[in-house]
C-alpha cells in the first residue's frame, strides 16, 4: 500500500496550480475553438488528448530533469521559443485559409484530416511552448514528489494527466455545441480572422521572449 499522506499537501498545490492553468483560454484554447466549432466534438478531443499528451512529455522531462536544463540553457530556451513561434504562425495561415475561403460545414461530420494529424496537433503545440515548460518547472518547485518512490510519482503524473484532458476537454465539449457551430458558421470568416491574428499575435510575444 502506497502512503500518499506525506505528499498531498504537495499533490493539491501542484494540482491547484495545473487546475488554474489548464482550464484559462490560450493558444492551445484558441485552437480548440477553430477545431470544435469547424469539425466537431470528436475531433476536438482527439486534439485534447495531444494537448494532454504534451503535457504528460514535459511533466516527464521536468522530472527527469531536462525541463531545469532547459531552463538554465539560454540557446536551449531560445530554440523552443522559435520552433513554437513558428508552429503558431502555420495555425495562423491555416485559421487566415479558412477565412478567406470557408470550408462547408457538415452538420453531422465535419472530420477532413486524420485522427493523427488532430493529436499531433495538439500535442506539437503543447510540447514546443516554453512557456509550458516554466509552467511545469513551477509547478515542480512544490516539491509534490520530491523523495517520493515510482508509485508516488506515477500516481501524480497520472493525476497532472487527467486535470490536463478533462479541463482542455470541456472547453472542446462547449465549444462543439450546435448553438456555437451555428454561430460559427454565420460568422466564421471573422471567427478565423480573429483566431488567426491572435495566433501571430501569440507567437510574436513567444519569439520575443514576452509570455
Amino acid at each position: 500500500m502506497v502512503d500518499l499522506a506525506p505528499f498531498l499537501p504537495g499533490f493539491i498545490a501542484a494540482y491547484a496550480i495545473l487546475l488554474v492553468g489548464a482550464s484559462s483560454p490560450g493558444p492551445s484554447v484558441a485552437m480548440l475553438i477553430g477545431i470544435a466549432t469547424s469539425q466537431g466534438r470528436a475531433p476536438a478531443l482527439v486534439a485534447t488528448l495531444g494537448i494532454a499528451t504534451g503535457s504528460l512529455t514535459i511533466n516527464l522531462l521536468t522530472i527527469l530533469g531536462v525541463g531545469l536544463l532547459l531552463s538554465q540553457a539560454a540557446w536551449a530556451m531560445s530554440l523552443m521559443r522559435l520552433i513554437g513561434a513558428a508552429y503558431l504562425l502555420y495555425l495562423a495561415w491555416g485559421a487566415f485559409r479558412k477565412a478567406l475561403n470557408p470550408p462547408v460545414l457538415q452538420p453531422m461530420q465535419g472530420e477532413t484530416r486524420s485522427v493523427f494529424r488532430h493529436f499531433a496537433t495538439g500535442y506539437l503545440l503543447q510540447v514546443t511552448n516554453p512557456k509550458a515548460i516554466a509552467f511545469w518547472l513551477a509547478i515542480a518547485s512544490v516539491g509534490a514528489v520530491e523523495g517520493a518512490g515510482p508509485a508516488v510519482m506515477a500516481l501524480f503524473i497520472a493525476g497532472a494527466f487527467l486535470i490536463s484532458f478533462f479541463c482542455h476537454g470541456a472547453w472542446a465539449v462547449a465549444l462543439s455545441a450546435p448553438s456555437l457551430r451555428r454561430a460559427y458558421a454565420a460568422g466564421r470568416r471573422w471567427i478565423e480572422g480573429g483566431l488567426g491574428v491572435f495566433f501571430i499575435f501569440a507567437a510574436s510575444k513567444l519569439a520575443t521572449g514576452k509570455v
